[in-house]
């Protein structure tokens, strides 16, 4: 029962990128909510797909898979113009081709340029570059931009924030390890009479469907559409890589070439399925590393059983609904501490691995900027830049992972 709690602590800790991600695509798309509710089964079936495959077939680290925010853009402009017919098309052949790039061990190659003070900035920029999302979350600005329930959305987020870390901290036993539950639990029951929790969604999802194949119809194969979703699958990689790293890190696990290019090779294929199922890319999720960091318990049978958790309720959308009313100010409470987490653990790294000299400084304070300042960038000043250097920009890690490269490389 403990780890069927604690699987479920997994859920909870991403549910709410993970509901994030297809109600933003569908609302962009202008798809019914009905369609919505669609494509939230299907991205819950193909995230326990995903992290079933990566734990028994991939890198099999302790890593929930979740739908990836990198491919948010290339969706909502292929799904706008040519119909999600045409997005599970450029899933399918995107995820084929990560796939083969992991499985011809293409990615292992790339390891020798992650030095310990790559790795330690990368890792730190996985927590530090979401800050912002931490933050918008604690004061509700994706639901109400206006400002206009700040007061009441920052007391949710503190008292979440507080719950999660006394129990961290103070509590005993099984209790001392399930703090995202505890944190969230508080802050989810002061945001009912606080107006802060909305159940349309839940009144609207069925209790039951079993989820289908290709909802969206025959898939459609089009190249530019698939070009569009590779810069995607690109910054994915990068993403994944630190990832890979920083869940090493966390749980003390070795890392080798053979486990990056087989976990590289389970998102492609797990890409692949989640085109057929119709849902969004899927990507290992810095939350939950965040949350093995924060609880220290680092089991891989607790994350798959996570995986059979959202399986589960892929075929209960009500309950799956429930979930998504958790308010934005919940999982900034929560995400303060997560992402957090997840940037001490890259600059512990440096400390412990890297000597502080003038080389390693300047390339660390470089980097730190570089990654922390480019997604700044306004998306009207993007569009002046090709597909591929945009999707890039937009992702802190990736910026501050190349620059740490090159750097590293050339100041020899």
């Amino acid at each position: 029962m403990k780890r069927i709690v604690l699987g479920f602590q997994h859920v909870l800790a991403m549910f709410g990128a993970t509901i994030t991600v297809p109600l933003v695509v569908g609302s962009a798309i202008g798809l019914q909510i009905s369609e919505i509710a669609v494509l939230i089964q299907a991205v819950l079936l193909a995230m326990g797909v995903a992290t079933l495959m990566q734990t028994f077939l991939g890198s099999k680290y302790p890593i929930v898979q979740g739908s990836s925010f990198a491919f948010i853009p290339g969706i909502i402009a292929i799904g706008s113009g040519m119909g999600m017919a045409a997005v599970q098309g450029a899933l399918i052949v995107g995820g084929i081709l990560e796939g083969i790039t992991g499985g011809l061990s293409l990615i292992g190659r790339l390891k020798r340029f992650f030095s310990p003070l790559v790795t330690g900035i990368t890792i730190m920029l996985v927590g530090f570059s979401l800050a912002h999302v931490a933050v918008k979350y604690s004061v509700n600005f994706f639901v109400d931009p206006a400002g206009i329930s700040i007061f009441p959305s920052l007391l949710v987020a503190f008292l979440t924030f507080t719950t999660t870390i006394l129990i961290s901290l103070k509590a005993k036993g099984t209790l001392k390890a399930m703090p995202v539950i505890a944190g969230a639990l508080v802050g989810y029951i002061v945001s009912i009479p606080l107006g802060l929790v909305d159940f349309t969604l839940v009144r609207e999802l069925p209790f039951f469907s079993l989820p289908k194949l290709m909802p969206w119809g025959t898939p459609v194969f089009d190249i530019s559409a698939i070009i569009i979703l590779l810069f995607a699958f690109m910054v994915s990689i990068i993403e994944s890589v630190g990832d890979y790293h920083a869940i090493s890190t966390i749980a003390d696990l070795p890392i080798d070439d053979k486990k990056v290019n087989k976990g590289i090779a389970s998102e492609g294929f797990s890409c692949s399925i989640a085109g057929i199922f119709g849902a969004c890319g899927t990507t290992s999720y810095s939350e939950n590393i965040g949350l093995v960091a924060l609880t220290r318990v680092s089991s891989l049978q607790v994350v798959q059983i996570g995986a059979g958790i959202l399986i589960f309720l892929s075929l209960i959308p009500k309950f799956s609904g429930l979930l998504a009313t958790i308010p934005a100010p919940v999982m900034g409470g929560l995400t303060v501490a997560l992402y957090g987490m997840i940037g001490v653990t890259g600059l512990k790294l440096i400390k412990d691995k890297v000597e502080f000299n003038d080389r390693n400084t300047l390339i660390l304070a470089s980097s730190l900027v570089l990654g922390l300042g480019a997604p700044q960038l306004p998306p009207e000043f993007l569009v002046h830049f090709p597909q591929l250097v945009a999707s890039i920009l937009e992702s802190g890690m990736a910026v501050g992972a190349i620059s740490a490269i090159i750097m590293d490389q050339l100041l020899k």
